[in-house]
């Protein structure tokens, strides 16, 4: 089976692969796009990171994640800022398609979520010369509304695509099926993305019914609600013909099993569900 277009979020196998042990498994499964986070990164080292990334010939599809812009004081957006030119030097290393981006939510004791969006868009403003110097495009991810108080303020995908033009070129979006499946504007909303030519990333998994937990209980494709096929003929629609990047977060399921019995489900799953 040709896998050119499938990408592997390294959250997935995160249950028990490091960095290292995750590119093994794809590579033995003829998987060659990975997306890794910035902590596994920094497990390895970003120079032993890069070193395998780039002598084994692998894409990288995103780095996750930058982000969490909105503080308290402004101390803390500058640490924020900071950390996310560091993100952007990470991402260049790798030769990341793009940074993927949670934007944060409320700052601790506030209920001004508009003020946090704000924050949010004066912090990429600070990031932004600098991710083109270095090449890297930035993509906002938009999180499910129950992320807005402590993840994400950028809940739509109308929201995202609306900063991301305020910004400018260079900025684009991750579309992720577990956080816009259900939004009544989706179709318009990735039409216009596509228009646009800011669709940088599409992350795919399911979501379940019931979901028991909101983080970590992401579905394995086909076990859920999501019309995963559906969703796909929007995206290619809109032009976007990239890896779909199986991103599963799941604390008392999938990250409990080996990580290559993960990998074989997903490739299997990928064929006949995706």
């Amino acid at each position: 089976m040709d896998l050119k277009n499938l990408s592997i979020n390294l959250a997935t196998t995160r249950g028990g692969w490091g960095f290292a042990e995750a590119v093994d498994g794809c590579l033995a499964r003829g998987i060659t796009a990975i997306s890794p986070w910035r902590d596994q990164v920094a497990a390895i080292g970003l120079d032993e990171a890069a070193r395998i990334v780039h002598s084994n010939g692998l894409r990288v599809t995103g780095l996750c994640r930058g982000g969490m812009f909105p503080a308290a004081d402004a101390s803390g957006r500058q640490a924020a800022i900071d950390d996310n030119r560091r993100a952007i030097d990470e991402a260049a290393a790798l030769g990341a398609d793009c940074l993927v981006f949670v934007v944060g939510g409320l700052p601790e004791g506030s209920r001004d979520i508009a003020a946090a969006r704000q924050m949010v868009e004066d912090g990429f403003a600070a990031i932004l010369d600098h991710a083109r110097a270095s090449n890297v495009p930035l993509a906002i991810e938009p999180l499910h509304p129950m992320y807005a108080a402590d993840r994400s303020c950028v809940n739509t995908l109308k929201q995202a695509l609306d900063l991301a033009e305020k910004l400018g070129p260079d900025v684009g979006v991750a579309i992720d099926v577990y956080h816009v499946w259900w939004d009544p504007e989706l179709a318009e909303q990735i039409a216009r993305a596509g228009r646009q030519n800011r669709i940088f990333a599409h992350h795919i998994c399911d979501w379940l019914v019931p979901t028991k937990h909101l983080l970590l209980d992401r579905g394995m494709m086909g076990d859920g609600v999501i019309d995963l096929p559906g969703f796909r003929r929007m995206i290619e629609a809109a032009g976007f013909h990239g890896p779909q990047e199986v991103e599963i977060f799941s604390a008392e399921d999938w990250w409990k099993k080996p990580g290559g019995a993960v990998l074989d489900t997903v490739i299997e799953r990928f064929a006949t569900v995706c």
